[in-house]
């Protein structure tokens, strides 16, 4: 499957076209319990089953298999990963439970799994917007929080701040000097630790996103002319040194996307300032490279590698144009 959701109901989101048409969208505010339904990420009861060494094969460790029940398949158990005896296992209904403190101050906003239900996530719209609007511009920027863990042992519950430029969907996930963008939660049973871990994660956001505002601020009146953008495409992207026709091809197409994307509907409101610049760069990774997973990986916020790098085109942006 394109897609690679592992079904075509492993997916909800609110009143926006489900990923690939696929998944529920739903129009109304929704509890923690209404939306593990919606995305069938409930009743999976996640478990550990002893791995059976076959004779003579000897280990001086216990290991054991992750499984599920699959909610797709009437009764078929699936093997999510491997993991070692101190590993504890996490219900979804967990990792989703804590939210409900913060729901009071936004409401969910998308859910789903991928990777054969290894990865689950979640997000939530905050009450808070950013609004850019030197010259009348009003670049809107809404902003959310998700939270996401693994079934296999390789993320532990990992929070972060997304905010989305709302005109094109661009994630811009981007690590400030004072501010922390992604956290962990620590996981609790009491009603009292939920309620805590929602605090501190919302005090968290807030005060991301503050520091994050006054940087948009800043890029967004940094003016530059033609030359200084194709500055920052040189610095981001190198011309290929040998003349590879592949390597040429692919360097000029990516440039091409670019400079289109810089005029063009999402953002020509925006050219002509280090924020436009930087937007059109970064919404090329998030909406025109890859496919599949690995692309809703991305445009939700949770691709590692793919924050990373919107990082350091973050860094090469301010550095070229010198912005403070």
């Amino acid at each position: 499957m394109a897609h690679e959701l592992e079904s075509d109901k492993s997916f909800a989101s609110f009143r926006q076209p489900a990923w690939h048409g696929l998944g529920t969208v739903f129009n109304e505010e929704v509890t923690t319990t209404e939306m593990l339904e919606l995305a069938n990420l409930h009743k999976w009861d996640v478990r550990l089953e002893e791995v059976v060494m076959p004779t003579p094969l000897v280990c001086d460790k216990n290991y054991f298999f992750v499984t599920r029940t699959n909610p797709f398949i009437e009764g078929q158990n699936d093997v999510l990963g491997v993991v070692g005896e101190r590993y504890h296992t996490l219900q979804n209904e967990d990792l989703f439970s804590f939210a409900d403190a913060m729901l009071d101050g936004g409401r969910w906003e998308t859910a789903g799994s991928i990777k054969g239900g290894r990865v689950v996530f979640g997000s939530i719209a905050l009450n808070r917007s950013i609004v850019l609007d030197p010259n009348g511009v009003a670049d809107k920027i809404d902003n959310y929080l998700l939270v996401h863990t693994s079934h296999d042992g390789s993320v532990s519950i990992q929070a972060s701040v997304t905010p989305v430029r709302v005109v094109c969907a661009n994630t811009l996930n981007m690590a400030l000097r004072s501010t922390k963008q992604s956290f962990k939660i620590r996981h609790t049973q009491t009603a009292n630790g939920k309620v805590q871990a929602a605090r501190t994660a919302l005090g968290l956001a807030n005060a991301y996103l503050d520091d994050f505002s006054k940087m948009a601020n800043t890029m967004i009146e940094k003016e530059i002319n033609a030359k200084q953008f194709n500055d920052v495409l040189l610095a981001v992207y190198p011309k290929p040194k040998d003349d590879a026709k592949k390597a040429m091809t692919m360097w000029k197409t990516k440039i091409d996307v670019i400079n289109d994307l810089y005029v063009g509907d999402n953002n020509h409101m925006i050219a002509g300032n280090a924020w436009g610049a930087f937007n059109a760069i970064t919404e090329r990774l998030d909406w025109y490279r890859g496919s599949g997973e690995s692309k809703l990986a991305a445009a939700s916020g949770f691709d590692s590698a793919m924050n990373a790098e919107k990082n350091r085109i973050l860094k090469t942006v301010n550095a070229v144009l010198q912005v403070a």
